[in-house]
Order: C-alpha cells, then sequence, then structure tokens
C-alpha cells in the first residue's frame, strides 16, 4: 500500500493539477493524505470535487509551520511506502513505478526533478546539478543537503524511526533523510520525476539563493545532528 502525504494551505492555484498528476498512478489500495492548514482560498473545494475513494483529508495542526503539517499528514498515513509531496508541484507519468522499482533495493529513494517558474517553463534541467546534490552521509549532513522531499519515498520503517519529529529541526525532508541516511539504505538515482515549480509563495527556498547566514545554516545542521544523537538512546 502506498500512501502520499500532502501538506496544504491556500494551494487552490496548484493543488487540481498536482493530485491530476498523482491519482492515476495509485492503485484503489493506496491513499492519499491531505492535511490542510485552515486554507481559505478554495483549496479544500478542489480537493472534494475530485470525489476520489483514496483521498483523504485530515484538519491541520493550524500553526502556520508546513513541517508540523507534514508530520500530522505522517500521522494519518498507514501505508507500507510513503511518498512526499507539494501542494504546487507536477508528477511525472513513471514516478510512482519508478521509485517503487527503486525500493526494492534501498529504504529510501531521492529522484532528480526539473526546476520551472510558476507556469512549469523549465529554468534548470536538473535539480542535482543546480544543488550539487550527491550521495553520502556527511556530505549530506555537513555540507549539501539533497533531502528534496518531494522528491523522496520511503518504507515504513523509515517513518516509524523518524517519528515524532524533534523541536526545531530545519525542515521535516531534511530531518527523514538523514534519519534514513544513518539507519536504513538510501539510494540518489537520476531520473527527472517531478516539475518542481519555484514562485513567489513557495514556503521553503529550495533552488534559490539562501536567506541565511553561515552562522544560521550552521545552527541547522547542529539541530539535526543533536536530533540524531538523541535516536540513538531512543528505544
Amino acid at each position: 500500500m502506498i500512501s502520499v502525504c500532502i501538506a496544504t494551505y491556500n494551494g487552490a492555484s496548484y493543488i487540481q493539477e498536482q493530485l491530476d498528476s498523482i491519482l492515476p498512478q495509485l492503485g484503489p489500495g493506496d491513499e492519499v493524505i491531505v492535511s490542510d492548514d485552515a486554507s481559505t482560498d478554495g483549496t479544500l473545494a478542489l480537493v472534494a470535487a475530485f470525489e476520489s475513494p483514496i483521498l483523504k483529508v485530515v484538519k491541520g495542526p493550524c500553526k502556520g509551520s508546513p513541517v508540523l503539517n507534514f508530520e500530522n499528514a505522517l500521522r494519518h498515513a498507514s501505508g507500507d511506502i510513503i511518498f512526499l509531496s507539494d501542494q504546487d508541484d507536477r508528477w511525472e507519468e513513471r514516478k510512482v513505478a519508478r521509485m517503487v522499482e527503486a525500493l526494492a533495493e534501498a529504504d529510501c529513494v531521492v529522484s532528480d526533478c526539473y526546476v520551472t517558474d510558476g507556469e512549469l517553463n523549465v529554468t534548470a534541467a536538473s535539480f542535482y546539478e543546480l544543488n550539487a546534490t550527491r550521495s553520502g552521509r556527511m556530505y549530506n549532513l555537513l555540507r549539501k543537503n539533497g533531502y528534496l522531499g518531494c522528491c523522496m519515498a520511503f518504507r515504513r520503517e523509515v517513518l516509524e524511526k523518524s517519528m515524532p519529529f524533534p523541536a526545531g529541526i530545519p525542515m521535516h525532508d531534511i530531518w527523514i533523510g538523514n534519519v534514513a541516511a544513518f539507519w536504513f539504505r538510501t539510494k540518489f538515482i537520476d531520473d527527472r520525476l517531478i516539475r518542481f515549480r519555484r514562485h513567489s509563495r513557495n514556503s521553503s527556498v529550495t533552488a534559490r539563493k539562501s536567506p541565511f547566514s553561515c552562522w544560521r545554516k550552521l545552527e541547522f545542521r547542529w539541530l539535526i545532528v543533536r536530533a540524531l544523537g538523541g535516536l540513538f538512546f531512543r528505544r
């Protein structure tokens, strides 16, 4: 069973196109969990219009945090394989099949993607090249994070090890990716499996120049390192 977890907040401009790209790739035994953080723009009406039995909407934490909203979606997931999805991207047709295939040899898989503008015009043919993404535990932890949630899929064991999210982590995907890297098998694949939409209302600065100072970036890494250390003592 596959669970696709989407955190939404005022995503009416894009959510229909995103769900149109996801639902045809899933079976009747799969599920899409939409955790909505009190949208006011018609997002929920667009989701409801699909009338899909595998589409499930849950109330978000309403704290204005994409990290907490994704954690809420993940708490409701019951699948053996978990996909993370942003509300405003578009999946390529073979995404689910290719990621599931790769998970036969790994517990967490990260794919490449096309980077686009708000109209899905490609601005960078490879996020890996733009971000200098590569495999390696210490490289991703200390130098350049490559764990992009919308390009990740992982087994339930990774989810269970990652939950609950430690307080203070910079982003949910960075945390899950590092947990997978240090306790499980991770694999980066070259296939570009989504259109990663960058526009003025994105909640993250991924694929853009970072506004954070060097000290702030070091703090983010320390928070992840400290949280990983805490997992060694968790039963």
